[in-house]
């Protein structure tokens, strides 16, 4: 977390201590556009394209409802694959279930790497969405954005980019890659705490759609306080919707700061170092990577299999080593730009360690942490 945070929060506390409902018309009411600009500078985006919600479970579910279908229409069909973060599938296909939707998933041969052809074959000119993720969350597989978008738009087909695990250690540029929409959050790499989800609309995009999922913040004249239907607002707040996480929106500012500051181009440098010296590492102490060799289709995080892997976890969180597991790929670790060198021998050797002490196994029965 990053020391401006601390006070951030404090000064969000002064203006409702001292400014009460005054403050939302001197700040807060504009900030979900305002921390949005911030984002966009991030991810490659112009001003005015990035509205900020919760999580990215809200951004894909205000994308999703934009979309008039029915059992009948041809283009009906989402497309992704398997290896999606399963909070944004739950989405996708819960909304599947009255038939109005069809999904399709692409299968993974290793449940690690998400195959490029058939992603591109399934997608044709019935599909209507390809939500893909820019890395993968288990593996940090980072996937072919571009050829994804090109092939979609070639068929008619919208794309949504999942930035969450890239935004803030992968340099891109949503305008560059030409895709429709993107979402993301700042638990990851923006170091900006939960809460704060963002949804970039492309401008092409913002005037012809209208989200089902909506609030007053949407309204043209939300002080207004018309009756329904709502009369939708300009440009990229029509994809607002009720009240937003204001403490969420302070904190999250400054790791977005930082970010901006340093630059992403830095951080993935010293990223790319540091991921390859985890692999040589890793592969010396007699484990497995399981993430991407190549740093061009790698992300910012190292996934190292082990045996006992849910309990190695627990024993290096209680150590004050902060990993994280996933099943089916390992333990992950992902340096960003404050970690340092020996910081990364040291988990490496403590992984050995607790293994070889099986210090593990008063962890067996408690499952994964976070």
């Amino acid at each position: 977390m990053p020391r401006r945070t601390f006070e951030r929060l404090e000064e969000y506390a002064d203006a409702w201590a001292t400014r009460g409902v005054r403050a939302w018309a001197e700040g807060w009411w504009d900030m979900p556009l305002t921390v949005g600009d911030e984002v966009a500078r991030i991810i490659g985006a112009g001003a005015g394209t990035v509205a900020m919600h919760q999580n990215v479970s809200v951004c894909q579910s205000v994308i999703l409802s934009c979309f008039d279908t029915t059992p009948e229409t041809k283009r009906n069909k989402i497309v992704y694959s398997e290896l999606e973060f399963p909070s944004v599938m739950y989405a996708y296909e819960a909304h599947a279930r009255d038939g109005r939707f069809r999904v399709e998933k692409v299968k993974s041969d290793d449940g690690i790497t998400a195959p490029l052809e058939p992603l591109l074959a399934a997608i044709d000119e019935e599909t209507l969405l390809v939500p893909v993720s820019h890395v993968l969350f288990k593996s940090a597989f980072l996937q072919d954005a571009r050829a994804i978008t090109e092939r979609a738009h070639e068929v008619g087909a919208l794309v949504v980019l999942d930035t969450y695990q890239s935004a803030g250690t992968v340099p891109f540029s949503v305008k560059d890659l030409d895709v429709d929409f993107a979402t993301g959050g700042s638990v990851k790499w923006l170091c900006g705490g939960p809460g704060a989800g963002y949804l970039y609309v492309a401008p092409r995009l913002q005037q012809k759609l209208e989200p089902k999922v909506t609030g007053w913040m949407a309204h043209a004249a939300p002080f207004a306080f018309e009756d329904a239907p709502v009369r939708y607002a300009d440009g990229i707040a029509r994809f607002l919707h009720g009240s937003p996480a204001i403490p969420a929106l302070y904190a999250a500012q400054s790791g977005y700061r930082v970010i901006n500051q340093i630059g992403v181009e830095r951080i993935r440098a010293k990223s790319v170092r540091q991921t390859q010296k985890l692999i040589e590492l890793a592969e010396e102490a007699g484990f497995r990577v399981t993430s991407p060799r190549d740093p061009a289709r790698r992300g910012g995080t190292i996934t190292v299999s082990v045996e006992h892997a849910p309990a190695v976890t627990r024993e290096l969180i209680r150590r004050e080593t902060i990993v994280d597991y996933r099943p089916g790929a390992g333990i992950r670790i992902s340096p960003h730009f404050y970690t340092t060198d020996e910081e990364l021998e040291h988990v490496v050797g403590e992984m050995r360690r607790i293994i070889d002490t099986r210090a593990y196994s008063a962890h067996e029965a408690a499952g994964a942490a976070f």
